[in-house]
């Protein structure tokens, strides 16, 4: 595994910039990791881990970076709940701990660095020195995951009935006997023009 400060020039030029949230996220991945004893996850565990992110911000791209998860694997999930949380589940091991960002340590920050006007700049500082403990709650909890959620499902693709689009991977309705996808069945996330 990489040191702290390689993984943060990694994540810097993935996420095209380095921020209090690109350091916050490779510490929160590196916490999760080290909970679950996962040493290696762009190696040998590459399949062992998936991961839910809460927050479509900056510390997800790192956590991306350290852990090697990601969409197109169907190993990173995103739950939109507007949260500085991300939940690591360890498949082979049948378990998973949640990480939520602390707020104080945002108040830390201000106290510790008051020299430094600029609050990115003190934050980023206090992410890199502030033990996990102090930076993380974290919590032991159950996922529940259907094997459409591992990495490597497939399933036979379904049409629409309503669209005549493809649906994948066991998304579709089943409606009075009626094949429907999501945005068919009224989970449309879009307005057509």
């Amino acid at each position: 595994m990489k040191n702290l400060e390689e993984l943060l020039a990694e994540a810097g030029r993935a996420h095209g910039h380095l921020c209090a949230g690109q350091v916050l996220g490779v510490r929160m991945a590196l916490y999760g990791l080290r909970l679950l004893d996962i040493d290696n996850p762009t190696g040998k565990n590459s399949k062992r881990l998936i991961i839910f992110v809460e927050i479509d911000r900056c510390a997800t791209d790192a956590i991306t970076v350290v852990t090697g998860c990601r969409l197109g694997q169907r190993t990173l999930k995103f739950r939109d709940f507007g949260k500085m949380a991300a939940t690591f589940c360890d498949i082979q091991g049948n378990r998973a701990v949640r990480l939520v960002a602390l707020d104080s340590a945002k108040n830390r920050a201000m106290q510790m660095y008051p020299e430094l006007q600029n609050k990115n700049l003190q934050q980023m500082k206090v992410y890199r020195e502030l033990p996990d403990e102090d930076l993380f709650a974290a919590q032991w909890v159950r996922v529940r995951l259907d094997s459409e959620d591992l990495p490597g499902y497939k399933k036979p693709e379904a049409l629409c009935s309503q669209c005549g689009e493809s649906i994948q991977f066991g998304r579709e309705i089943l409606r009075e006997g009626i094949v429907l996808c999501r945005a068919c069945a009224g989970q449309r996330y879009y307005d057509f023009l």
